[in-house]
Order: C-alpha cells, then sequence, then structure tokens
C-alpha cells in the first residue's frame, strides 16, 4: 500500500507540473516558493518584494512555517529552483510516511477491537491499522495536498505521530511502572515538529497535557504524569526557542514563533465579513498602521488586538459568524467557485468515507462504554463517561471536538479539517471492519469466536 501511495501522490505531482500556481486556489504555495528560493540564494526568510498579508521587501519575515520553508529550500538546493521537484519530494515522503502513521496509531488504539479477519481461507492479524494505512494511501485529498509545496502532509504525519506517542505515554501511566523516558523524548520531539509546521497546534497541546494530569490524578500517578508533562514541554520548547530569539533578534521584540495568529484572528472576524463568512477573502489592513512601519511581531500584537476587539464589540455577530463557518470546514460537495481536481476530491475523500467514519465512531463508542461499565451494571452515565475520556480513544474524541471548534471559532478552511479527517480515518477502518466482521459470521459462516493461529 505504501507503493501505492506513493504512486498516486507523484502521479499527481507530475500532473500539477513544475508551476507554483497548481491548483490555482493553493496560494500558500507562492509563499515557500518564494522563501526557498531566498533562503538558498542568501536572503533568509524574506521576500524581494511587498508580500502578503504585511511583510514589507527584504524585511524579515515569521508569518510562514520554518520548517516547511526549509524543506523546500533544501530540495532547491539539490535540484534548483524547481516547484516540481518540491512536489515529487513531498509526494514520495508523505506517501510512505501517512499510511504508516495512520497505522501505527490505529494499532495503537483501536486494533485490539477485531485482532484477526478470516475471508475463505485468507487470514487477516490485524486489520483495522492494515485498513486504516490503505485509506491513507488512497484518500484523495490526502494525495492532493501530498503533492503541493504546503505543510499539510507533513504536518498530519506528525500530529499522527504525537498522538501515538500520547497514547504511548498514557499506556505506560496506567501500567505505573517501567521508565517512560523514550516515550516523553519521542513525544516531545513529534510535538516540536509538528509544531513547527503550524503553529495552531499549540491550543490542542495545552488540552493534551491537561488530559494527561487528569489521568494521572485518575490513575493516583499524577506526579509521574507532572514529569511527563514537565519532561515533553522542554523538549517542545527546544524546539521553538531558536526562531523565537531569532525573531527577538530581528524584531526586538517578543514573537514566539510565526506571526499569523493576529491576523487569522483579525481578518476572520473582521466586519466585513457580517454574519457570512467569505473564506477565501482577507479583510483589509487598517489603513492606520499601514504608514507606522510595524514589523511583523507589532502587526501581529496589534491585529490580534483588533481580532478579540470584534468578538468583543458584537458578540451576538461573532457567534453567527462562527456558526457561518461549520460550512466551510465540512464542505464535501461540488462547489461552482472550486476547480474541477477539489471537487472531485471533496466528494472522493471526504464525502465517501463519512458514513464509515460515523459507523466506526459508534462501534468504538459502543465497545468504550461497555468497557467503561466493569462489573458494576448500576455505574453513573457520568463515571462511565469520564472512563471513556480517559481511554485511548478519549484522547482521539477530545481531539476532533476541540480541533474543529478551534477552527471553527477562528478561521475554517476544507483543508483545515483535513488532520481531523486522518484521526477519523482510524475509526473508518474499524467501521470498516467490523462489516467484514459481520459479513464473515453471517455470510461466511465464520467463528469470530474461535481463535486461530495468527498471520502477519
Amino acid at each position: 500500500m505504501v507503493v501505492v501511495a506513493v504512486l498516486l501522490r507523484v502521479g499527481i505531482a507530475v500532473h500539477l507540473g513544475n508551476v507554483v500556481d497548481a491548483p490555482p486556489l493553493l496560494t500558500d504555495q507562492r509563499s515557500y516558493h518564494a522563501l526557498g528560493a531566498r533562503l538558498i540564494a542568501g536572503h533568509g526568510f524574506s521576500f524581494e518584494r511587498q508580500w502578503y498579508p504585511f511583510t514589507l521587501a527584504d524585511a524579515p519575515t515569521a508569518h510562514w512555517s520554518f520548517l516547511q520553508s526549509l524543506f523546500v529550500a533544501a530540495v532547491y538546493r539539490l535540484f534548483g529552483v524547481q516547484p516540481l521537484a518540491a512536489r515529487l519530494a513531498e509526494a514520495v515522503l508523505g506517501g510512505i510516511l501517512l499510511p504508516l502513521a495512520l497505522y501505527f496509531l490505529a494499532r495503537r488504539t483501536v486494533s485490539g477491537a477485531i485482532p484477526w479477519l478470516r475471508v475463505g481461507r485468507l487470514e487477516i492479524s490485524q486489520p483495522v491499522p492494515l485498513t486504516a494505512a490503505l485509506l491513507g494511501a488512497v484518500y484523495f485529498y490526502f494525495i492532493l495536498y501530498a503533492a503541493t509545496l504546503m505543510t499539510e502532509t507533513f504536518y498530519i504525519v506528525a500530529l499522527l505521530w504525537s498522538l501515538e506517542r500520547a497514547i504511548a505515554v498514557a499506556q505506560g501511566l496506567r501500567r505505573g511502572q517501567g521508565s517512560l523516558v523514550k516515550e516523553v523524548v519521542l513525544l516531545g520531539v513529534a510535538m516540536g515538529v509538528a509544531t513547527l509546521f503550524r503553529q495552531s497546534i499549540l491550543p490542542w497541546l495545552a488540552l493534551m497535557f491537561i488530559w494527561m494530569l487528569w489521568l494521572g490524578y485518575r490513575q493516583k500517578v499524577l506526579r509521574r504524569a507532572a514529569g511527563v508533562v514537565f519532561g515533553s514541554s522542554l523538549i517542545l520548547g527546544l524546539f521553538i526557542l531558536p526562531f523565537t530569539i531569532r525573531n527577538y533578534w530581528v524584531y526586538g521584540g517578543f514573537l514566539l514563533l510565526n506571526s499569523n495568529t493576529g491576523f487569522a484572528m483579525y481578518s476572520a472576524q473582521h466586519p466585513m465579513h457580517g454574519t457570512s463568512f467569505r473564506e477565501f477573502e482577507a479583510a483589509p489592513l487598517p489603513g492606520e498602521l499601514l504608514s507606522q512601519g510595524l514589523n511583523e511581531a507589532q502587526w501581529d500584537r496589534e491585529l490580534l488586538r483588533r481580532g478579540i476587539g470584534f468578538v468583543l464589540a458584537d458578540p451576538g455577530r461573532y457567534l453567527l459568524l462562527s456558526l457561518s463557518r461549520v460550512r466551510d470546514y465540512f464542505e464535501f460537495w461540488p462547489t461552482a467557485d472550486s476547480t474541477l481536481l477539489h471537487n472531485v476530491g471533496r466528494v472522493g475523500s471526504f464525502a465517501l468515507m463519512l458514513p464509515f467514519m460515523l459507523y466506526g465512531l459508534v462501534v468504538d463508542l459502543r465497545l468504550q462504554w461497555q468497557a467503561a461499565g466493569g462489573t458494576a451494571s448500576t455505574r453513573s452515565v457520568l463515571s462511565r463517561t469520564g472512563a471513556i475520556l480517559a481511554s485511548d480513544s478519549g484522547l482521539l474524541y477530545l481531539f476532533i471536538v476541540f480541533y474543529t471548534i478551534l477552527h471553527i471559532l477562528t478561521w475554517a478552511f476544507t483543508r483545515y479539517r483535513l488532520p481531523v479527517d486522518a484521526v477519523l480515518i482510524v475509526f473508518a477502518a474499524l467501521g470498516i471492519g467490523e462489516l467484514l466482521r459481520g459479513l464473515q459470521t453471517r455470510v461466511w459462516h465464520v467463528d469470530s469466536s474461535v481463535p486461530v493461529e495468527r498471520v502477519g
């Protein structure tokens, strides 16, 4: 399936070709192409002319992912300033890493629900992880974005890795014995890589740390959980710190990582939207600030202040505006303002897979509910809910809900939903496995309860 994943992504990369604006709606590619070329020319993170949204010509920028820019620059250093080379490099790496990340996350969480399947003479061990990897290999939106110069593919891989490592840590906390140093180090590295591709993961990481502390409290190993949080946070900080120092050096003020938080909050909540979000339209910058010669750190702080001000000034409008973003976030049908490639991508990925995702969630919730009941049939709903949230699947549930709400309340693009799609694919694989097990029992007359020698 890795070979299939690579070939599909390489095919789309070749189709898009050696031009930057392909597909035309993914304009972030212009920035990463330009930054890659500037980096290998010795000009650092900057643009040769004034750049969206507020970067001056030849001025240092922190608006875009540092790690994605460095990746494009590395490819350009090896193969020349050729967008197709960067497309192919990301396509190959994405085709290898994304299915593997899904496989290991599914194996860590839901593989035990369906340990084996037998279809005729064919016996499959661990079918859910294999199915998750296969779905990730052929999911059209993952194929499309792996062939672009954008952050989606590497960010999703790092995010899935961080979730798998967080669950490994949680399993260690439940066991209450053995060293967790390896798990903590790998968790910190995974979080650091994900953050350098997209800093919007940071609110989720804060919630994940709270979840770990809560789990430690429930398991009566709070001190150990606090050590895990401290250690992994320290490693995460070591990834961010060099860029924070760089930002202080060039801007003369604090900027943690990227300068896009303020603009996103300002532009997405701007009164120009009214109560209907226009996802492809950026709000105009405040005219009185344009003549002040602000650097990016100053722009970020001021625009964040104004964006929050828009919310506080009219909470009712903000609520309606946020509700309008639900449509943009979950859009999976063809639209007139999208290219054929995007329309096919929506229908051929999320629309096709949504029924299996939802069914898989129902299956997993049923299993978790039964497990949380234990031997006490009268166990309270609140107690069971707490047990479910403290489970391995509970962390994935939290991510799906929190990450969705975060983007609906701030800025919603369909592509911002792709990390959630990736996690939902794990449950889609479970749903498909459950359907196959039903066929195995009712149609192929194989008794799932009879143990067999597992292969694989």
